[in-house]
C-alpha cells in the first residue's frame, strides 16, 4: 500500500523515525544499517517501505536500499520470522552478511543476532538457501573452502566477524586449512 516515503527527517530514536510529509509526520521503523545513514535532523529523506497491518496495529517500516526491502520480504515469509525479528535481523546482519553465512550455511553468525536461537537459525539458513544466492557468490575455489573453514574455526573460538575477517585478509590466497588457522591465531594474538 505504501512503497515509498519522502520528507523532512524529524525525529531520530532508535529504531524508529519521524518523517514530517507536508504536515503529517509517519513513524517509520528502519534496521540500524539504514539509521547509521540518515542524513541529519531537519534533511530530505527518502525510505522504501514495506507496510504492515495486523489486529492490534499498523506499522511502517523503511529501508534506505532495495536490497535491505527485499530481504526483510523474504524473512518475514519464513515461519516464526516476524517483521521484528527480520528488522534485528538487518540491523546484526547487513545482507551481504547475511547472504554469505546463508552461502556458507554458518548458523552461529545468525545465532549472534539478538532474538534469534539455534532453531530459528537453521530454519533461516534452510529457507533462505538459494534465495540471497545473487548477493554473493559462493566460493568455489579450493582456497575459498579453505578461508570459510578458518573463518568457521575463528567464529566458533570467539572471535569476532571483524576480527575474523581481518585475519583472513592476512592469509596467503592459498594457505590451507589447518595453517591458515594457526597463522590467523598468531595475527590475532598480537
Amino acid at each position: 500500500m505504501i512503497g515509498r516515503i519522502t520528507g523532512t527527517l524529524a525525529e531520530k530514536s532508535p529504531p524508529q523515525l519521524l518523517i514530517d510529509v507536508n504536515g503529517v509526520g509517519y513513524e517509520v521503523d528502519v534496521p540500524m544499517s539504514s539509521f547509521y545513514n540518515l542524513p541529519a535532523l531537519g534533511e530530505r529523506v527518502t525510505l522504501l517501505t514495506h507496510f504492515v497491518v495486523r489486529e492490534d496495529a499498523q506499522v511502517l517500516f523503511g529501508f534506505l536500499t532495495h536490497d535491505e526491502r527485499a530481504t526483510f520480504r523474504l524473512l518475514v515469509k519464513i515461519s516464526g520470522v516476524g517483521p521484528r525479528t527480520a528488522l534485528s535481523i538487518l540491523s546484526g546482519l547487513s545482507v551481504n552478511d547475511l547472504a554469505q553465512a546463508v552461502s556458507l550455511q554458518e548458523s552461529a553468525r545468525l545465532v549472534k543476532v539478538p532474538g534469534i536461537g539455534k532453531k530459528t537459525a537453521e530454519r533461516l539458513l534452510l529457507e533462505l538457501k538459494g534465495k540471497l544466492g545473487d548477493a554473493i557468490a559462493a566460493p568455489t575455489s579450493i582456497a575459498g573452502n579453505a578461508q570459510g573453514d578458518i573463518q568457521q574455526a575463528l567464529l566458533a573460538l570467539g572471535y569476532s566477524d571483524r576480527e575474523a575477517t581481518a585475519a583472513l585478509k592476512a592469509l596467503p590466497a592459498d594457505v590451507g586449512v589447518s595453517d591458515g588457522i594457526k597463522l590467523a591465531l598468531r595475527a590475532l594474538a598480537k
